[in-house]
């Protein structure tokens, strides 16, 4: 008989990340194309969101598509945006009943015009909603974000000699939001891959072994579970009494 999953403890992250590694390993293990292995990462997708945005999670950053993946075939590229406009278009009502707000982050001038207006619309129709903030990372680089805003940090004068740090942020592209809490890897790779490198600077990081489209409602309450058990600290040296101070752990979950 499995174990049963972990209690989902009273302190929880405001602010999740998570790297959805593992899709076309996911496919090729399987004998398939690795866009199955999207498709099939599409439906994680859906769990995560809801699960995240029922145990109160302020907000949920998915990286999924970075700076780097147009270096991949053109044929996997192309399918990722048609999926990216079917899984708009589907997910939008449900988005909205719950009241979950839809953010994209990212350089949208290589997208197709169909994307790019779907992304538009989806944002402007759950502006006003009041509950979890869903972040999509689209053509997205923690290098890219920071080199934008501080191009436009230098435009507006460089304003912040009090508090730089916060006024800098206010020109990132996730502007408005918390910093990441937790970061959260799947597939079995141990580096953040460039995804909100200044959001992310004490965010706690929990990496998998699961390949993204096998991760279940199990993972996800291990997610919590996890940050649960961590000691935050910021810098600041522990107590005689405390424990190893936060680090990296890995977890097959």
């Amino acid at each position: 008989m499995p174990a049963p999953n972990p209690p989902v403890p009273d302190a929880l992250p405001r602010h999740v990340a998570i790297i959805m590694d593992g899709n076309g390993r996911w496919a090729e293990s399987r004998g398939l194309e690795r866009s199955a292995g999207h498709r099939q990462g599409l439906e994680t997708t859906r769990r995560a969101v809801r699960f995240y945005a029922t145990r109160g999670i302020d907000t949920l950053s998915l990286f999924a598509f970075s700076s780097e993946n147009w270096g991949r075939p053109s044929s996997e590229v192309e399918a990722l945006f048609d999926l990216f406009v079917s899984a708009i278009e589907a997910e939008l009502p449900e988005l909205r009943e719950r009241g979950v707000t839809l953010r994209f982050v990212g350089e949208r001038a290589g997208f197709p015009g169909e994307l790019r207006q779907r992304m538009q619309d989806a944002e402007d129709l759950t502006r006003d909603n009041g509950g979890m903030c869903l972040v999509i990372a689209l053509g997205y680089g923690g290098r890219w974000d920071i080199l934008q805003a501080a191009r436009r940090w230098a435009e507006a004068g460089m304003p912040g000699d009090g508090d730089g740090e916060a006024v800098f942020g206010s020109f990132l592209a996730t502007s408005g939001l918390p910093d990441v809490d937790l970061l959260i890897r799947t597939g079995g790779e141990q580096r953040i891959s460039n995804f909100l490198l200044w959001q992310a600077a004490y965010a706690e990081l929990l990496f998998l072994e699961t390949y993204w489209p096998d991760v279940g409602d199990r993972e996800l309450e291990h997610s919590l579970a996890w940050y649960g058990r961590r000691q935050r600290r910021f810098g600041r040296v522990r107590g005689p009494s405390e424990g190893a101070v936060a680090g990296v752990e890995s977890s097959r979950a």
